[in-house]
């Protein structure tokens, strides 16, 4: 009879062997550009939080697929500059701090006010934090929240009838950080947290409204989210913990997200190790994915676990 920890170990496996299979097949069977682009040609996606890193990915993604762009980042500067680089006067650039409910208001007004519909909205703004609980001002809880969460659901809550006019999707990109607590992490997990069960929620209130809800939930992604997270006293801390040229580029990334909305997936989970197989850890055999969460975290440089 087969001992706990070998069944243990086949059963890690086959999810191992089976989730690696699925990356090799999304990375070589991908469509063709005329079929991405004729799914997305003439769709309006409102991207927040696009002036850098992933957002800044999707808009380049969104529109090599045809897509009609509103773009909303607290930098209208680098908006600008954006859109410059893409070479479309079209695009709809608003000045957009998320934490503001009537700047929310204000991007999607303005968006409807534009193109007369709305199909994809991506709530992607948010920022990070490197501190302990227990040493942290709890100011640095508010301003998380305030961002990752309550940017989410005020833009949600404007778009939403726009969104169950066109059948569209509702996107929130969150992060591996909202399946697991990362210590040194409080309330960035807990942003992340909130933000699959609201839009988890969302999607079973309109399960009869053909409203498509994606939750986009990448592994460790090369950005410049890590440089301006915040500190115990809420000071950036200036510089990355990691060695991000061994991370997902913002691009792949990117491509994965514009995939699932594509195909209208529920859930995307992104990298295998810190991604896939740390769901499946925390689903079967959640105190050895604390240790292991602990272990790994306690790892980075300068970290705030003692």
């Amino acid at each position: 009879m087969q001992n706990p920890i070998s069944k243990m170990c086949t059963i890690a496996g086959f999810i191992c062997s089976f989730a690696l299979g699925m990356e090799y097949n999304d990375l070589v069977k991908r469509d063709s550009p005329d079929t991405k682009f004729e799914f997305m040609n003439g769709k309006v996606v409102i991207i927040t939080g696009a002036s850098s890193g992933i957002g800044r990915a999707l808009a380049k993604e969104f529109h090599s697929r045809g897509a009609l762009l509103a773009l909303g980042a607290r930098r209208i500067d680098q908006l600008e500059v954006l859109r410059t680089e893409l070479q479309n006067s079209n695009i709809l650039c608003v000045k957009t701090d998320v934490a503001i409910e009537a700047d929310c208001k204000r991007l999607i007004d303005l968006t409807f006010e534009k193109f007369g519909h709305i199909d994809i909205l991506i709530n992607n703004a948010g920022i990070s934090m490197r501190a302990l609980f227990k040493d942290m001002d709890l100011d640095v809880m508010h301003r998380l929240m305030d961002v990752n969460f309550y940017g989410t659901v005020y833009c949600t809550k404007f778009a939403l009838p726009y969104l169950l006019e066109s059948k569209g999707s509702l996107v929130g990109v969150i992060s591996i950080a909202g399946y697991v607590g990362l210590p040194g992490r409080t309330a960035y997990s807990a942003s992340k947290f909130a933000v699959r069960g609201f839009l988890d929620t969302i999607r079973i209130e309109h399960l009869k409204n053909c409203l498509h809800v994606l939750v986009a939930a990448p592994g460790f992604t090369a950005s410049e989210v890590r440089r301006v997270a915040l500190t115990a006293d809420g000071t950036p801390q200036g510089e990355s913990p990691r060695n991000e040229e061994k991370m997902m580029s913002a691009e792949t990334c990117a491509y994965h997200i514009a995939e699932a909305v594509r195909k209208r997936k529920r859930e995307l989970i992104l990298t295998f190790i810190e991604g896939k197989f740390t769901v499946f850890l925390g689903k079967f055999f959640p105190s050895l994915l604390d240790k292991l969460t602990y272990n790994h975290m306690a790892k980075e440089p300068d970290n705030p676990i003692k």
